[in-house]
């Protein structure tokens, strides 16, 4: 563990390509779902790089840099989930597809009791933490000032998907309570158990809270 200081701010587009590596990294070797479909740093670092633009304009998505080396060392990139998905999905790799099935259940069920308006809420989306830095609250931090950006704007609810067991204690840490679940066990991907490899983890949680005025 480094006792170095750790600074946060707003996301800005000069820093698109060093979060997409720093969160490709992170997913790639950590989350139970890319873990199970074998996506590599590369290919998840597309996938975040959709997001630079949204990520910009929207100015939710907060990072962590080292004092000392100017490093990302956390970052949790967060959108409104009412306003419009990037474009350039279809060029993916379709590893993604069995994640974006498995996660897009969960968001359908929560949102057919919940309609999504723009501006109410904000999506904590990918949240990561650098090895070697863990167990300092970068992570709360990070969540912590992405609510109060959220809350600056006018958003009422925070919502994300919980993919381990260890994002799964931090959330309810901070309050977020479980509204839908998945079983990795039980989810077949065009009849494959494609999660199988990770059942352990149990499955994603959709999960929320309000955001303080």
């Amino acid at each position: 563990m480094t006792s170095t200081p750790v600074a946060y701010h707003l996301f800005t587009k000069a820093e698109a390509d060093e979060m997409a590596r720093f969160l490709g990294e992170v997913f790639a070797h950590r989350d139970p779902t890319a873990l199970a479909v074998g996506l590599t740093a590369p290919e998840f670092e597309s996938f975040i790089r959709l997001y630079g633009p949204k990520a910009d304009a929207e100015g939710l998505t907060v990072v962590a840099r080292s004092a000392a080396t100017g490093d990302i060392v956390g970052a949790l990139l967060a959108e409104d989930p009412a306003s419009a998905p990037p474009d350039g999905f279809e060029q993916l790799s379709p590893k993604f597809r069995p994640i974006f099935d498995i996660l897009g259940q969960l968001v359908t069920e929560y949102s057919a009791a919940r309609p999504r308006r723009a501006g109410e809420s904000v999506h904590l989306f990918l949240l990561g933490v650098a090895e070697g830095f863990g167990g300092r609250g970068i992570a709360q931090r990070l969540v912590a000032e992405c609510l109060a950006h959220g809350g600056r704007q006018g958003c009422r609810i925070a919502v994300t998907e919980a993919t381990n067991m260890a994002s799964q204690r931090l959330f309810r840490k901070l309050g977020f309570v479980e509204r839908v679940r998945r079983s990795y066990g039980d989810h077949l991907f065009e009849g494959q158990a494609c999660f199988g490899s990770v059942a352990d983890q149990g499955g994603p949680i959709l999960m929320d809270r309000e955001v303080a005025p």
